[in-house]
């Protein structure tokens, strides 16, 4: 039996999971708020207590935070994490951390064709040579898996941090004007996120790009201002939310093809909460024109298939999958 486990900032998903003729087949999972614990061995406590499971082989979890050396201080929990010290409060003699865009990138693997949307129809399916995956949701995660010995190995990043590279010059004038914002260093994450879209969308405003309607602008003040903007842009209704979300959906598909060009991937998948909820917008052409414009290198681009990934427990996916190879 293994356990696998999904540790957010905001919740932690534990499951279960037992090898079948088929692949893993899932146990039991239980969700757990992750700001009520003051450790993560106290939510172990709980599923333990659920679930009463004995005889684990081994465990792995996903951690949102960089993994070093087998520990983890998880970026926005007080909680340090070791391998060794789980592996003996669990009675197992593996477990493993991964990054949680490492799981994502493994969990990906996994997932059943339904659940990937394919935004370049017509490429092949490849099934080894390198995987890049990129993950816009809270910030911008990057990972990539490295095919080795018949094997894909996921190797983590923080690549949402690198530079923000523009490819136009309503682009240049974006990385202007958040330089002026948060200084000299614009990282991808400042678009590529959440938050990304309202930056995106001030910057339009205030340099005259688009008008503001006084229903959006109103609407702003009362509700998420990133959901508002996809809400209004996604239904047409109005230029300035539409221009947003088709110029979030260009840096996208430049930086998913920059990720795919450094690790020389031959699949590309596109992870995290967003990339689901405008994928409308992501099939207008404007993130793959992006993804496909790296000039000499545009017909190596033409062959990687990329998807994006339409279940939400890759993550989770990935750490099952990698606590049965330990």
């Amino acid at each position: 039996m293994f356990l696998a486990g999904d540790i957010g900032g905001t919740k932690t998903v534990l499951a279960l999971f037992e090898p079948t003729a088929d692949g893993l087949k899932q146990i039991c999972e239980a969700t757990f708020p992750s700001q009520g614990s003051a450790t993560f061995e106290l939510i172990l406590d709980q599923f333990a207590a659920q679930t009463a499971y004995t005889n684990l082989s081994s465990a792995c979890f996903g951690v949102a935070g960089p993994v070093i050396d087998g520990e983890c201080r998880t970026t926005n929990l007080p909680w340090h994490l070791v391998e060794t010290e789980l592996a003996a409060y669990l009675k197992t003699k593996r477990v493993k951390l991964l990054n949680d865009l490492e799981a994502a990138a493994y969990g990906m693997l996994f997932l059943k064709p339904e659940e990937l949307e394919v935004l370049n129809p017509g490429t092949e399916p490849h099934h080894d040579g390198n995987v890049a995956v990129i993950a816009a949701g809270t910030g911008l995660g990057e990972a990539f898996l490295y095919w080795g010995e018949e094997h894909f190995h996921p190797v983590a990043s923080e690549g949402g941090h690198c530079d923000l590279a523009p490819q136009s010059p309503i682009e240049d004038e974006l990385v202007a004007y958040l330089r002026k914002h948060f200084g000299p260093h614009v990282s991808c994450e400042r678009v590529l996120s959440g938050p990304g879209f309202h930056h995106i969308y001030s910057f339009l405003v205030d340099r005259g790009h688009q008008p503001e309607s006084p229903v959006v602008a109103e609407a702003l003040t009362t509700g998420d201002k990133n959901a508002t903007i996809c809400q209004f842009g996604l239904e047409g209704s109005d230029p300035l939310c539409v221009q947003t979300l088709d110029l979030f959906a260009s840096i996208y598909g430049a930086e998913a093809g920059n990720l795919a060009l450094k690790c020389m991937a031959r699949s590309v998948y596109i992870g995290g909460g967003i990339a689901p909820k405008i994928l409308p917008v992501l099939k207008r052409g404007g993130f793959l024109a992006s993804f496909l414009a790296k000039g000499r290198l545009e017909p190596v681009m033409k062959g990687m298939r990329v998807s994006v990934a339409l279940n939400p427990r890759a993550p989770l996916l990935g750490a099952a999958n990698y606590a049965c190879r330990l």
